[in-house]
């Protein structure tokens, strides 16, 4: 194991926090031990926590959180790549509130002013045909909607996505996702298949010149001009249809632009864009899911699918669209759209008037706030910071992502790529909640480190990220 003197000596110290203004209010709540109880009787078990002993957030303001006792933490997984702009934000704060003393909800069967102004925006921000909005309450939701979509329009019944995806835990969505932690011992939805996934470092085919992004595996590869781990895969992708899908009955592929819950797994070049080619050459929908990767996310574009130069036919997308406010929303075609109506839909919640104000406010601090531009400067900078810790350690076995969409995987064998031991993984990351960093986990084995937070954190909370990781590390 490669541990060089000189960073232990350099890090003899406890990495130290940016500094922060920002004094939270003194928590005079329940007790631990009362929610914990509270919790324990009156949730549903499936509800678990992080941590061996969970940890109590009483307040949040932009990219800190605040426990009981009043402890900061940099929240470097943003409520599950869920808080955009920042926990609290005052601006949406402020529009929230005032919105309330006017109206907080009223059914889409009247008209209203917040749903026509925060549609028309968000269509400002899709290409081409991209412009019907149909607004819902979370990604399950929505890419659930998006499914019938298909389906209708098509008049296909078939469904694929890659193994290793999240799509969902709706019913339908639980048969479209494919990681069997996900899966419950019920009869499975019909109609839905899943396909090789096309990962370079974990896959089958993959190397050091096959990723768009700042930071490449650490596998050789013979790729030239092509990326040709990426051309095998979409010849696995071709025999789908020689074996698994009949001729002419796709209804619909669906794909993270990254896979997120899956590990931040990014593609092969051009495989998305081949993909997409394909799946409309067989009569079915492309359906990008920017649950995670949308808003800006990944620097470089405002949407992930854009980074690999397709437009889908339907848009899904949540989390950062509301800043942890329940909001998601499907964006498609008028002539998809218009398919919708062969039978009544309705959606209580969907786009009221307290849900578009959050949208369009979150909108605005994107812009106002350069909040893209910021993912792509700081997300590049602290991508090639953890990249660092490959040579320095060798159970960091990869580092991959673009903008603020982040993974770090650790292994206990840099060549067969064996997940490091769940164990080890909770001791690092428990000591780093300890030194008052928050980062979550995923990945099929659950040994990759998911850093995705609020776009608005500055270059020191990078390195602070940075300098607690190689610290915990150090350690085990």
């Amino acid at each position: 194991m490669t541990t060089p003197r000189m960073f232990l000596r350099n890090f003899a110290t406890l990495p130290k926090q940016p500094k922060c203004d920002f004094i939270p209010k003194k928590y005079e709540g329940l007790s631990f031990k009362d929610i914990e109880a509270i919790r324990k009787r009156h949730l549903n078990p499936a509800l678990t926590t992080y941590y061996s002993k969970p940890f109590a957030i009483s307040q949040g303001h932009m990219q800190w959180l605040f426990d009981l006792d009043g402890k900061r933490y940099l929240d470097m997984f943003g409520g599950i790549c869920t808080v955009s702009v920042g926990h609290c934000h005052p601006k949406i704060t402020k529009a929230v509130a005032e919105q309330m003393e006017i109206l907080g909800h009223c059914s889409n069967v009247y008209y209203n002013e917040n749903i026509s102004k925060y549609a028309k925006k968000l269509s400002e921000k899709l290409p081409g045909k991209l412009k019907v909005i149909y607004f819902v309450n979370s990604g399950s939701e929505a890419n659930d909607l998006a499914v019938l979509l298909a389906r209708n329009f098509t008049k296909n019944f078939n469904v694929m996505s890659l193994k290793n995806c999240y799509h969902g835990m709706t019913y339908q969505t639980m048969a479209l996702t494919s990681n069997a932690h996900y899966k419950y011992p019920v009869p499975q939805n019909p109609g839905f298949f899943n396909t090789v996934n096309p990962d370079v470092y974990r896959g089958i085919w993959g190397g050091e010149k096959c990723r768009d992004g700042p930071v490449q595996t650490k596998r050789s590869c013979d790729c030239g001009n092509e990326c040709e781990a990426g051309q095998k895969y979409i010849e696995q992708f071709q025999d789908e249809f020689k074996y698994t899908i009949s001729k002419n009955g796709l209804a619909a592929f669906f794909a993270e632009s990254i896979q997120g819950v899956g590990g931040t797994v990014q593609f092969p070049k051009n495989y998305i864009k081949n993909v997409s080619k394909i799946v409309k050459d067989n009569g079915g929908l492309f359906v990008a899911d920017e649950v995670q990767t949308g808003f800006g996310r990944t620097g470089d574009y405002f949407w992930g699918f854009e980074g690999h130069n397709i437009e889908p036919d339907i848009v899904t997308m949540a989390k950062g669209i509301g800043n942890g406010y329940p909001l998601a929303a499907v964006a498609t075609t008028e002539e998809i759209a218009s398919s919708l109506t062969k039978a009544s839909h309705f959606n209580t919640y969907g786009g009221n008037p307290i849900a578009s104000t959050v949208g369009l406010s979150v909108l605005n601090i994107i812009e106002e706030e350069n909040l893209q531009e910021n993912s792509k400067t700081i997300g590049t900078h602290l991508l090639l910071r953890l990249s660092e810790l490959m040579d320095e350690f060798d159970f960091v076995g990869d580092v991959r992502g673009k903008g603020l969409m982040i993974g770090v995987e650790l292994v206990s064998d840099r060549n067969s790529r064996q997940p490091l031991s769940p164990e080890k993984m909770t001791k690092i990351w428990e000591a780093c909640r300890d030194l008052g960093l928050i980062i979550g986990r995923g990945g099929l084995h659950g040994n990759v480190f998911r850093i995705k937070p609020p776009m608005c954190i500055s270059k020191l909370d990078a390195d602070f990220t940075v300098d607690v990781l190689r610290y915990a590390l150090n350690r085990l």
